[in-house]
């Protein structure tokens, strides 16, 4: 069996640090889904503008382990790296098959543009070009289960405490509005791996063609552009 991308997407993340780990957790991030040509028919499209959210299947092209090798367990970040759970309990990007899912918000579809059709959307947690294998409308009466349980995903840890945020007056003249709200919703989720709790560990993300640098002390995080500080 093999999968086709249909389209990728065109985010300010560059490399795999500092995106969101969910989906929607920062909803100021941007992003432009770009169907590839063989997809670039604006009839496909029909009747979406009626949704406001879609789901997103995608290829975590960026975590493939050398000869499809998988394990069982992972340590997901939500418990600071510490704990094994299930690979099927977890939304981990190593699984057997590297298949990721989002929830994004629509907040244009552009029919005729020099890329063909094309979605912008908010709160994708992908790096730019990453390649999509299908969209699907999101359908409040069936997709929102107000009932559920969020297992140990719902345990209080650092990332559930959002960080005050002080961005230097260099990094905040760097980016326009919507960019540096997106920034401060990503540093005051912490992007720092779980496991790293140095206070004088200068920490850098690039995003939107910039390079961020950043540490964090208690529940602050200092930031500023680099060459700047």
């Amino acid at each position: 069996m093999e999968l086709t991308p249909i389209a990728h997407i065109e985010t300010d993340f560059l490399t795999k640090f500092g995106i969101p780990r969910q989906s929607g957790l920062v909803k100021g991030l941007r992003g432009r889904v770009i169907f590839e040509k063989e997809y670039r028919d604006p009839e496909a499209l029909r009747g979406l503008e009626g949704f406001s959210h879609i789901w997103l299947l995608w290829d975590f092209s960026e975590a493939r382990r050398e000869g499809g090798k998988w394990q069982p367990t992972v340590r997901p970040p939500r418990l600071g790296g510490n704990r094994r759970m299930g690979v099927w309990a977890t939304r981990s990007p190593f699984r057997p098959n590297n298949i990721g899912l989002s929830s994004v918000r629509i907040t244009a579809i552009r029919l005729h543009t020099p890329d063909g059709p094309v979605i912008e959307v908010e709160g994708a947690d992908m790096m730019n070009g990453t390649p999509i294998f299908d969209i699907k409308p999101y359908l409040p009466f069936t997709d929102c289960r107000p009932d559920a349980t969020g297992g140990f995903a719902e345990e209080k840890n650092r990332v559930t405490e959002p960080l005050r945020v002080n961005l230097s007056d260099e990094l905040q003249a760097a980016f326009d509005e919507g960019r540096l709200e997106a920034l401060r919703g990503i540093l005051s989720a912490d992007p720092r791996p779980h496991y790293h709790s140095d206070a004088s560990r200068v920490y850098a993300l690039e995003f939107a063609g910039k390079e961020v640098k950043f540490r964090v002390a208690g529940n602050e995080v200092q930031a500023w552009i680099s060459g700047a500080c």
